[in-house]
């Protein structure tokens, strides 16, 4: 399957880099495409036109308020066109790509290496060989459209609150004084591991945390510290903030 994207910022990088292979891309900025099919060894194209006639499925990796303006050159031309366009629903991919078969998918950003997560709403197409080229990509969660914002909230916004809970975990091991480098790699190596054994137990975030908590010890005070530091609050605050009126 040929895959055409339609912009080349951060995220398109991450799918194609997760992918491992050579695609045809566009961009606002065509030094941007060019950089990101040298690396992958693609095609940067002239126009968008020419980029939906000769791919089997375009992503659209633009930004959101472009989509009537990439519509007109696209859709005559579209077999097929899968958005990762974040807030922007099916009924509004479906007025711009009428005559076309659409999907809808939001990814985050370790799909760069396999890991992430990525939500693909039910509503939209469901062809298995496109379904299955995102699942490469990492976990494929199929969602109704309804919930697909509130799953977005989780997922395609959290690495950034990762990165911020683990600078926060340095910082203080830093404070404290470990090196920042070996503070850096006991923190992010523990939450690699403490991810894949929240898997192994089937996802039991309390099982999880009983293993390593004994009553009145360090990790007790520690989680204790954290609640009243509002960490629960912070976090539901956080998708409340992301969803803003939706």
């Amino acid at each position: 399957m040929q895959i055409g994207l339609i912009g080349s910022g951060n995220m398109a990088r991450a799918m194609v880099r997760g992918w491992g292979d050579p695609v045809l891309c566009t961009d606002a900025l065509p030094e941007r495409a060019a950089a990101l099919a040298a690396e992958v060894g693609g095609e940067a194209v002239a126009t968008n036109a020419e980029l939906a006639e000769r791919a089997d499925l375009v992503v659209l990796c633009h930004k959101p308020p472009q989509l009537a303006a990439v519509a007109a050159e696209v859709a005559p031309h579209a077999k097929a066109v899968a958005s990762i366009l974040g807030g922007v629903p099916l009924s509004d991919l479906q007025a711009a790509y009428p005559e076309t078969t659409v999907y809808r998918f939001l990814p985050s950003t370790p799909v760069e290496v396999r890991q992430g997560a990525v939500i693909h709403a039910l509503e939209g197409a469901g062809d298995p060989e496109v379904l299955a080229l995102f699942a490469r990509l990492g976990t494929l969660v199929s969602l109704p459209e309804a919930q697909v914002d509130v799953a977005m909230g989780l997922m395609s916004n959290t690495p950034a609150y990762w990165a911020l809970v683990a600078e926060a975990q340095i910082d203080a091991g830093i404070r404290r004084g470990l090196p920042a480098d070996q503070a850096a790699e006991l923190v992010v190596q523990t939450m690699a591991g403490t991810a894949a054994l929240l898997r192994r137990r089937e996802f039991d975030t309390l099982a999880v945390r009983r293993e390593v908590t004994s009553p009145g010890g360090s990790t007790a005070r520690g989680l204790d510290a954290l609640e009243r530091g509002g960490v629960r609050a912070a976090f539901s605050d956080a998708i409340d903030a992301v969803l803003g009126g939706r």
